[in-house]
């Protein structure tokens, strides 16, 4: 992570400034991500299955000064081929100077994980050969320098009838929400924790800073496949699994080798019964009758969990319930018409309001406006 965000700085990467990562799960995600924070800089996560016009929003409108992208991964898909087809001023340029797009105009240069690339494109040696430039000691001056408040990522919201939006995530909300999280799960440095989620997402970030923020180890896939993913939990005896939706545990159980494979050490699941159908609820408990089930209920906007159950709740409580608020969180619940608090039973709007909450949306005043009032994240979620 110190020699990215040593080679960043020497690419002219300034503080404050949006470094974009592109790529499946695996490692250099989580040595960049963490070498962007290092460098001062902010980590922008991109969706792996963007398609061309998407991933051209939001280079664009995230402001990207440095791409970091996968390369070939199948013969049907090659995500340097996505950046190509986003970029079309790439054609004709070389990686030999900054790159000037009339598409992305803060976009400087982009970094292929691939040796072979497109010429505009610098390879990942080559990229990190520059970090000899760089002193340690001016690193260090780099990350004493980062503020807690200072923005971590930007992570771009699905939008279902307009553009993704980015939520500004702060430094101290994204590794305060992941510690808050370890607090309540009860974890420690012996932890093994499994999430298949994807990386770039915030529900595969969260439990990945919590537990490495801890010293434990992070088990992940680049694509979730229940073999392995089975083979996976066994053989590192995996103590906290993070499968959350519903498809995910039902090929799990359902799998040939799932009665074979050894789960005893396996304590707790975030299994979201609350909101999954009911046979699987009664599926999981009867194939893993040892495990702690949990249900969650979070959101981008919050850095992650906002509430989960408390591991001594009762069965009931934790498969019918979404859990309480991690330490931090102050949640009410409104009535969406007049703002007023609603009694116990009553359905109306999650606000939210904490240091862990997102600062607001990236180059959209008027949604960070809409979304935040009088101190509060209007959730749009009802409870």
């Amino acid at each position: 992570a110190r020699r990215w965000a040593r080679a960043l700085i020497a690419l002219g990467v300034e503080p404050g400034q949006n470094v974009g990562l592109l790529m499946p799960t695996c490692v250099e995600f989580i040595e960049a991500f963490c070498g962007i924070a290092m460098a001062g800089a902010v980590a922008v996560p991109i969706n792996a299955r963007y398609q061309a016009h998407e991933l051209a929003y939001v280079t664009r409108d995230a402001d990207l000064v440095t791409l970091i992208t996968a390369g070939r991964m199948t013969d049907s898909l090659d995500y340097g081929e996505r950046v190509c087809a986003a970029l079309p001023s790439l054609a004709g340029t070389s990686a030999g100077s900054m790159l000037h797009l009339a598409e992305a105009p803060m976009l400087r240069s982009i970094i292929s994980l691939d040796e072979a690339c497109h010429p505009a494109m610098l390879p990942c040696s080559a990229a990190l050969a520059q970090a000899e430039g760089v002193s340690e000691a001016a690193l260090d001056a780099r990350i004493a320098a980062v503020d807690p408040q200072d923005t971590a990522m930007i992570l771009y919201t699905s939008g279902t009838t307009s553009n993704p939006k980015g939520a500004l995530i702060s430094h101290r909300g994204q590794v305060g929400n992941s510690r808050n999280l370890g607090v309540r799960y009860e974890c420690t440095s012996a932890d093994k924790v499994w999430s298949p989620l994807p990386i770039f997402h915030i529900a595969g970030i969260l439990p990945m800073l919590m537990i490495l923020d801890l010293g434990g180890a992070y088990l992940t896939v680049p694509h979730f496949e229940p073999g392995v993913a089975l083979q996976m939990l066994g053989r590192e005896g995996a103590t906290v699994a993070y499968p959350s939706f519903v498809t995910i545990m039902q090929d799990l159980i359902n799998h040939p080798s799932f009665r074979e494979t050894d789960l005893s050490k396996l304590r707790v699941m975030n299994s979201n019964f609350a909101v999954q159908p009911e046979w699987i609820k009664h599926a999981v408990a009867a194939a893993m009758p040892h495990t702690i089930q949990v249900g969650t209920y979070g959101m981008t906007e919050a850095a992650g969990t906002v509430s989960t159950s408390r591991l001594s709740d009762s069965y009931e409580t934790r498969t019918e319930r979404c859990g309480y608020p991690l330490d931090e969180w102050e949640v009410r619940i409104v009535d969406p018409e007049t703002g007023q608090d609603l009694a116990t039973g009553e359905r109306g709007e999650i606000l939210l309001r904490g240091p862990n909450m997102l600062k607001g949306y990236y180059n959209a005043p008027e949604k960070t406006a809409e979304a935040l009032r009088d101190g509060w994240f209007h959730t749009g979620d009802i409870a």
